[in-house]
């Protein structure tokens, strides 16, 4: 069925293009990846990666990155091209900048950057709420953890080195959680309207879902379209202001159609020499920036 509303039909459209990149042949994907290269050379080849495709197999997935690795090495070189290898991960949902090696050797040496951080990765996100301060370093460990709920799930939460003690307010140090990954996020108001704010990112650590877990527990402003990290106890679509609705013509009952607006922006890669990597926003990205009039004109 499809909506009557241009606002519902957008939202229902990016709900089912994750299915359709499910179900596209392998070199359909190749070629969408080859149309979404932004830059190579003769060690590297940089994608825009496209909303909703995993970068890696597992269970119900049929179509990854991975997977079409080889296909797309052929079509960007020649039949007998080597197979491209992955040097980062990006989530599902996470759009922009995605670095390929086109040898073992250039991907090991790029791994190694990430890992020592040596790589500076910047993402914008669009959240609701607006961060207080405007600029700043979240600096809060994070672990995985079981939510009991009636549908019982993992999620990634905030392990703090510090509480307040319910004597006295006076802060203390707790023991430290032994699974718990160090995890830092400098983050930068860019625009706000509409209840939303656009926010510029650094992750300088690189620990899972650490941007969507720092901005919505540790600065209380989710990232929008992320059902996961809006609530803590239960699985269920994001509550939207009024406002943001309007704006976006949705109602909330569509909501959990939503995507993740959280955009791998910019990449800088020392390989020999600094290599600047830009990627803009998808369209859907961009369509929400003018709903909400968030205006990035000056970046």
């Amino acid at each position: 069925q499809i909506p009557k509303d241009p606002a519902q039909r957008w939202v229902q459209k990016l709900a089912m293009l994750s299915k359709q990149l499910q179900q596209i042949h392998p070199n359909v994907l190749a070629k969408v990846l080859k149309q979404a290269t932004v830059y190579q050379n003769e060690e590297i080849v940089v994608i825009n990666k496209p909303y909703g495709l995993p970068v890696h197999g597992g269970p119900g997935i049929k179509n990854c990155i991975t997977d079409v690795l080889p296909i797309l090495a052929k079509m960007l070189e020649n039949m007998n091209a080597k197979p491209l290898h992955l040097c980062h991960r990006l989530d599902k949902e996470t759009t922009g900048v995605m670095v390929l090696a086109r040898s073992k050797e250039v991907a090991d040496r790029i791994r190694l950057l990430f890992k020592t951080r040596q790589v500076e990765k910047i993402y914008w996100a669009i959240s609701l709420g607006d961060p207080d301060p405007a600029e700043g370093i979240v600096d809060i460990p994070i672990v995985e953890k079981e939510v009991r709920s009636h549908q019982s799930h993992y999620k990634m939460t905030l392990a703090p080195n510090y509480r307040l003690s319910p004597e006295d307010g006076k802060v203390m140090k707790i023991r430290k959680n032994r699974n718990a990954e160090s995890a830092v996020t400098r983050y930068r108001l860019l625009a706000s309207s509409s209840a939303c704010s656009l926010l510029e990112l650094q992750p300088i650590t690189g620990v899972k879902h650490q941007i969507r877990v720092h901005l919505a527990y540790g600065l209380g402003c989710p990232i929008l379209g992320d059902h996961k990290y809006s609530h803590w106890s239960k699985l269920a679509p994001q509550k939207l202001p009024e406002i943001t609705l309007k704006r976006l013509k949705l109602e909330q009952s569509k909501a959990r159609h939503l995507p993740l607006h959280l955009h791998a922006h910019r990449l800088s890669l020392p390989l020999g020499q600094q290599i600047d990597l830009i990627c803009k926003p998808p369209v859907f990205f961009q369509k929400t920036l003018k709903k909400l009039d968030l205006d990035v004109a000056n970046d």
